[in-house]
């Protein structure tokens, strides 16, 4: 394997590999998981000269240093841009499409002004769609779409000589708690992170990283796209929204394609369970699928458990589940397990809700699945409140800090001084992730986020705890998406009252859904001690989230708030329009 932590820039190892294995597979794109001929193929050699090419019509636009806005979806193209954005010492500033919905174009155009992005480059396919999306906005940057042309050659474009503390990325967070944020990160951040993930998830000779994961998002791109690249193994690419559409073509694509390693958050190995037929699995070969690796949101037992059950007839062993921990800010991968069965661990209720951990001898109690140990990182568990580390056993705000940590948010200063660079009593240079976890003989336990953890009457719940229970007992609710959050009670006391949003499969009349929603009440006082002062059974969609498919909680309770929902069913809520339903009913 490449040193790659001593290499001089990311520039420096793909112009290494284009020299030295010029023939190999680089990428694949899959248009149709099950037909492998349906792959566009671009071995280093090539991908080597579109970046150039790519790099040589940026720089007549832009000087070093500018940043250059990606609305590309999963493509060739987006690959040779991201590389020629390197080569021409430009940062790259990829992003999701604007899309038809004002939030999603108010999200990409709240990115470009606050990256200041001097072009936006595009697919010729996508480009009546960005320049319109500019027009409208009253962005007036120049709209670049060149497509990647085997033909074309830029031999004597001379690559930017960049060195580990060059600026190669802005990756934006994906605001599930608020505004994106610039996470700025180096050649050497990414150099750092290629070397953790391939010494973890080590591939032979012949098997790729892949899946489809949106190119945007740091696990898809650092994950599936860089990380592979640059340690020359190559990577096989498909698209998200054929993902969503037909879940069985992911599993076909690491069939079909010698996939070794292949991440997707939890809610698609749950999505996986439920949707794949015993058709499709017969069909199926995932015994050579060596790291499942699980991360991006709380990674649960049960669905872990269902996969693994599901699947084993497709020769898919528990082992091969690869629990992590990630964040943009550690530029990606931060812990995970080695082949092994998943470690769970669980634990007495009653104390995690006190920030305790306290496993349980008979086996009951709130499950939690180890995701590793620390990868090149130095972690301290800290109490939030008072900022002095915790002892053992104890649940606190997860610190890190080492080479992957990024250096900060771009221009954003605040923020930076608030997240980065602090100190825990004679020791300096810690990133606060806002994660919220506990260190058990060395191997990290994630619990939630800070900021969407609910305190009701002294205890602290984890509305992914209660969502994934309410998924795990009603069928109606399996497969969809859920936000449970507090609002402010009579008086605006601080406990306020627990709000349980649900989507559900199908549309029902209006009896089942009212007795769906008192079965929802019953699992949430019987399994959490709760009362679930309203519940509303929305469509399926109506559940906002991130491009990376997390649930933005903070952005539903506003809209219950502000009376925006318009559920199939509700009650204890009062809409602000008279579609929504009040009491009991039916949307109309």
């Amino acid at each position: 394997m490449m040193d790659l932590l001593g290499a001089r820039s990311v520039s420096e190892i793909i112009e290494l590999h284009a020299r030295d294995r010029g023939h190999e597979l680089a990428v694949a794109i899959v248009s149709d998981p099950s037909d492998p001929a349906s792959a566009q193929l671009i071995s280093y050699a090539q991908l080597d000269q579109a970046a150039r090419v790519f790099a040589q019509q940026l720089r007549q636009v832009c000087p070093v240093g500018s940043r250059v806005l990606l609305l590309q979806p999963t493509s060739v193209e987006f690959v040779a841009a991201m590389l020629g954005c390197l080569y021409a010492g430009l940062i790259a500033v990829p992003s999701s499409m604007p899309g038809r919905y004002k939030q999603d174009q108010r999200r990409v155009l709240s990115i470009a002004r606050d990256a200041g992005v001097g072009c936006v480059l595009t697919t010729p396919d996508e480009r009546e769609e960005v320049v319109g999306w500019a027009e409208q906005q009253g962005f007036a940057v120049p709209v670049l779409s060149p497509a990647v042309d085997l033909a074309l050659r830029a031999d004597d474009f001379q690559v930017y000589g960049s060195h580990q503390d060059t600026t190669a990325v802005l990756q934006y967070t994906s605001g599930s708690t608020n505004d994106p944020k610039g996470n700025v990160v180096t050649h050497g951040n990414l150099l750092a992170n290629a070397a953790t993930t391939t010494e973890t998830f080590r591939l032979a000779e012949g098997e790729r990283f892949g899946g489809w994961l949106p190119n945007y998002h740091d696990m898809g791109l650092m994950g599936q796209i860089l990380s592979p690249l640059l340690a020359g193994y190559g990577t096989v690419l498909m698209s998200p929204a054929a993902f969503l559409r037909r879940p069985r073509t992911w599993l076909q694509l690491i069939d079909h394609f010698d996939i070794g390693a292949s991440a997707a958050p939890n809610f698609a190995y749950e999505l996986c369970a439920a949707r794949v037929t015993d058709e499709d699995i017969r069909g199926l070969d995932l015994s050579r699928w060596k790291y499942a690796v699980s991360g991006s949101e709380p990674v649960k037992a049960s669905v872990l458990d269902d996969f693994a059950t599901r699947f084993a007839p497709a020769g898919f062993r528990p082992e091969s589940f690869a629990p992590c921990f990630g964040m943009a800010e550690a530029t990606l991968l931060v812990s995970s397990s080695p082949r092994r069965k998943p470690v769970v661990m669980r634990c007495a209720p009653d104390a995690l809700e006190q920030g305790r951990v306290e496993p349980t001898a008979d086996g009951t109690g709130r499950a939690l699945v180890s995701c590793g140990e620390l990868l090149g990182l130095d972690a301290r568990i800290v109490d939030p409140q008072t900022l002095q580390e915790l002892p053992p056993g104890r649940i606190g705000e997860i610190w890190l800090r080492g080479r992957s940590v990024v250096r900060g948010y771009w221009r954003n200063e605040e923020a930076t001084a608030a997240a980065f660079g602090r100190r825990l009593g004679d020791e300096g240079g810690f990133l606060r992730t806002g994660d919220l976890g506990v260190l058990v003989d060395r191997e990290l336990y994630v619990t939630g986020r800070i900021k969407e953890m609910l305190i009701i009457r002294g205890r602290n719940v984890y509305p992914h705890d209660i969502e994934h229970e309410l998924r795990l007992q009603h069928e109606a609710l399996r497969d969809t998406f859920g936000s449970v959050v507090t609002v402010p009670g009579n008086g605006g006391d601080d406990d306020g009252h627990l709000v349980v949003i649900h989507e559900v499969r199908r549309r029902s009349p209006e009896g089942e859904l009212a007795e769906l929603a008192a079965q929802m009440r019953t699992t949430v006082s019987r399994e959490f001690g709760l009362r679930a002062h309203s519940v509303l059974i929305m469509r399926r969609g109506d559940v906002r989230r991130t491009t990376s498919g997390k649930v933005q909680r903070s952005s539903m309770r506003s809209l219950y708030v502000s009376g925006a929902l318009q559920p199939l069913w509700a009650d204890g809520y009062r809409p602000r329009t008279k579609q929504a339903v009040t009491g009991t009913g039916e949307a109309s």
